[in-house]
């Protein structure tokens, strides 16, 4: 046992219950609160994640001394990631927790420790760019292989968000926009036939951001969807920031489609001046029967071409009158050539991405880029992305219960966070979990579907 935690002299007194005496001591052996982690490490061989990863690093190290293997290490900090434990410090004493021991492939008693902290840190220091850049590559990879075969649209949705810095990282840099000291990453996600929006690959990027990156992650992209599903159709969905002509070339160049916001101007407001002013009217002459629905809202297209635009596209205006205010909106998309209201609603849709980087940043802590190294902090987001896989994994395990459209941290919280007693037996290691846990179903369902036939570990 950990030295940290099998320190028995340490007593808690509570309030008795009648004549008996309420006394609570750290003596309880081999007991966990996660073990709900042996699900993620399901989850992890059903799709092959971590052993993907490893075949992309190369481990510089001498074999003679190595104690811990680039799996392990990779399997340890992806499960306790999904967990909640995302901060390398906490292996300090983790290492010792028997569920997490089980989930990576070690006895809980009999086997050594898992890593601690600085073997950890040492990992994600180690990285160089070709390492990030094919463990992104075989995360992507592992992603667009979960897609139904039958799949005929893929939908790539391409968002930015800040990533706020509090030290001296590399390229950490002051964004006016957010109006902080941060970085700018790139998250890509991915939605096939099942409807299901899928974590494809995160990126890191200085605090100024920019276009940096953008045209790279999408060729990558397209490429790895079209390796497996070559003949369905892709479009990339992305917000006025990146509504530009380097962004339409390379659609046109890639053969695929494109919804991607504009920002307003000038000459698009002189475009779309009618559909304003009709849509004004209509609030005007009609207020009771808008005020009903809250809203005024009408939509047209025309044609357009930027000055740094190649040809004229076809951009979707929405006008719209909302508590007495005009806020018309652009996007410049080739779907839904006949009808500008069904483009505008599709653009819509990427409002989903959004609420998967809100889950991304707080439930799986992505933005715990703290060291100082900018290649460990981009390796460290991988690692946090690839535990987003496995959520993402067993959220899907989780349909037809009460759980199937509840969060990352509910799924924790619900699923994963269930106390056990460990025993290692002879023959057998046994967890004893609580009689009374209330998702005993859910837990059961999400074994269930996480549960094909596969070999034992590799000791």
């Amino acid at each position: 046992m950990h030295p940290l935690i099998s320190d028995t002299s340490l007593r808690f007194d509570f309030p008795s219950i009648g004549s008996k005496e309420v006394t609570a001591r750290f003596d309880g052996g081999d007991i966990t609160s996660d073990s709900g982690a042996l699900l993620v490490a399901q989850a992890d061989r059903k799709i092959g994640l971590v052993d993907a990863m490893v075949r992309e690093i190369y481990d510089f190290r001498q074999s003679a001394k190595v104690q811990h293997s680039i799996a392990d290490l990779l399997r340890q900090r992806i499960v306790a990631i999904s967990c909640g434990y995302e901060d390398a410090n906490d292996f300090d004493q983790l290492s010792a927790d028997p569920a997490l021991k089980i989930a990576c492939g070690r006895a809980p008693q009999s086997d050594p420790d898992l890593a601690s902290q600085p073997t950890i840190s040492r990992l994600e220091n180690s990285m160089t760019s070709k390492d990030i850049y094919c463990v992104a590559y075989a995360i992507a990879r592992r992603v667009i292989a979960q897609l139904p075969k039958r799949t005929r649209r893929v939908i790539l949705d391409l968002d930015a968000y800040e990533d706020p810095c509090h030290g001296q990282q590399e390229l950490e840099l002051f964004n006016a926009h957010y109006g902080s000291h941060c970085y700018l990453p790139l998250a890509l996600f991915v939605t096939g036939e099942d409807g299901v929006q899928r974590l494809m690959g995160a990126m890191l990027r200085s605090g100024k951001g920019g276009q940096a990156g953008v045209r790279a992650i999408i060729r990558v992209a397209v490429a790895i969807v079209r390796e497996r599903l070559p003949r369905a159709k892709i479009i990339l969905r992305a917000d006025a920031g990146f509504g530009n002509a380097k962004a339409l070339d390379l659609c046109e160049r890639l053969k695929i489609s494109y919804c991607l916001g504009l920002a307003s101007n000038i000459r698009l407001q002189a475009l779309s001046t009618r559909l304003q002013m009709r849509t004004c009217c209509y609030y005007t002459f009609a207020k009771d029967e808008w005020s009903s629905k809250g809203v005024c809202r009408q939509f047209g297209q025309f044609q357009y071409k930027a000055g740094s635009w190649k040809r004229k596209h076809r951009v979707v205006v929405r006008a719209e009158v909302t508590q007495g205010a005009l806020n018309p909106r652009y996007i410049v998309s080739d779907i839904y050539k006949n009808s500008a209201e069904k483009a505008y609603k599709f653009y819509c849709a990427r409002g989903d991405a959004e609420n998967r980087i809100k889950e991304f940043k707080l439930d799986l802590s992505a933005g715990r880029t703290s060291c100082h190294r900018f290649l460990a902090n981009q390796f460290r987001l991988l690692l946090h992305a690839a535990a987003a896989v496995l959520m993402t994994a067993i959220q899907q395990a989780a349909q037809g219960t009460q759980y199937e459209n509840a969060q990352g941290s509910t799924i924790r919280l619900r699923l994963l966070k269930l106390g056990a007693r460990v025993v290692e037996t002879t023959r057998r290691i046994w967890l004893h979990m609580s009689s009374s846990f209330p998702s005993q179903a859910a837990w059961r369902k999400v074994y269930t579907a996480l549960s094909p036939i596969y070999p034992a570990f590799n000791t």
